[in-house]
């Protein structure tokens, strides 16, 4: 036990450094290239701060235990609202000025649907993982298109005064950062998922439940600094805009490619009872907060950003004794 339990631990702390490093070299690269900052922002960096739970899941996947990918990505949802979001709108309230965002949010709760449709007859096989992936690359279509047209968006700004950090990177450097980060971000999923799948085997708790917890609370870490690090700063927009796209991502990219490398032919009943509908609750709160109706802003307070934690608690409270009548 002590050497998963070990690789757990510095899986976690490498996936955290590569993956600011990953994103830094690839945010400097896109700089260089001259590329729009909020394409940078949203896309590069975007994809970057979904890489640990991508690279997680390809690995599980390839040692044939998808119901950890699977609970990798379901639970970095809950977590990317319930921790993530409660948390930074408790330090400071948030607010929505962003129109791509106000569009992005009802996106996630078709796509949140849309998973819950394939996962309904307990299978997801390689067909219904392309048409997630097929998703997938729309999106990234949609949004290169929404951010060229977005120069005027309040979130443009925001990322303008984000990347400027990354101006005075030399293009070597950027390019040794970029590799150093992915390699690293490799070898921290692989001694992740292999301390995670011990830990699972020794204590007789499914690979579900491990994805649904400690890897996917390992994996959100670094949406996890970087949304406080906005948020101090005032950055709202990029705050709740990186939890959003990191939703999507992992809806249709972390299960597609997971699904793509490993179809899953008996999906736990657990997922469509209890995990998907958390999941979907999250994204609704989330919705219906941010998005502002009526003329109103959106915004989150910090009684709002309570009701997640809570929530977020009450989840896991739920899947502590199912662990323990099991």
């Amino acid at each position: 036990m002590f050497l998963p339990i070990l690789a757990i631990i510095l899986g976690f702390v490498l996936l955290l450094w590569s993956a600011d490093r990953f994103i830094e070299g690839a945010a400097a690269v896109a700089a260089h290239l001259g590329l729009p900052s909020l394409v940078i922002g949203m896309v590069i960096v975007g994809f970057g701060t979904s890489a640990p739970e991508i690279l997680v899941s390809i690995m599980a996947a390839l040692d044939g235990n998808p119901d950890l990918a699977l609970g990798n990505a379901l639970g970095s949802n809950i977590y990317n609202v319930g921790l993530i979001i409660g948390v930074s709108a408790l330090i400071v309230p948030m607010a929505v000025h962003s129109t791509i965002i106000r569009r992005e949010l009802p996106l996630l709760f078709l796509f949140g649907v849309l998973a819950g449709v394939l996962f309904w007859n307990g299978v997801l096989g390689r067909l219904e993982s392309l048409l997630l992936l097929a998703g997938f690359f729309g999106l990234m279509g949609w949004t290169i298109w929404t951010a060229m047209r977005g120069k005027d968006d309040p979130l443009a700004a925001e990322t303008e005064q984000e990347l400027s950090s990354h101006a005075a990177m030399t293009l070597g450097r950027a390019i040794l950062w970029l590799v150093v980060g992915l390699a690293l971000l490799l070898l921290s999923s692989r001694m992740l998922v292999w301390g995670a799948v011990s830990v699972a085997s020794a204590l007789g708790v499914s690979d579900l439940i491990i994805g649904l917890t400690i890897v996917a609370l390992g994996t959100s870490l670094p949406e996890l600094a970087s949304s406080i690090a906005a948020v101090r700063k005032g950055e709202h927009d990029i705050a709740i805009g990186n939890v959003v796209g990191s939703c999507m991502f992992n809806l249709l990219a972390v299960v597609g490619i997971a699904g793509v490398i490993a179809p899953m032919e008996t999906l736990s009943l657990d997922i469509m009872l209890r995990d998907w509908p958390v999941m979907m609750a999250m994204i609704v709160a989330l919705f219906v907060m941010g998005y502002g109706f009526r003329g109103r802003q959106g915004r989150i307070n910090r009684i709002e950003a309570s009701v997640l934690l809570v929530g977020l608690v009450a989840y896991n409270v739920c899947l502590a004794n199912t662990v323990l009548s099991a």
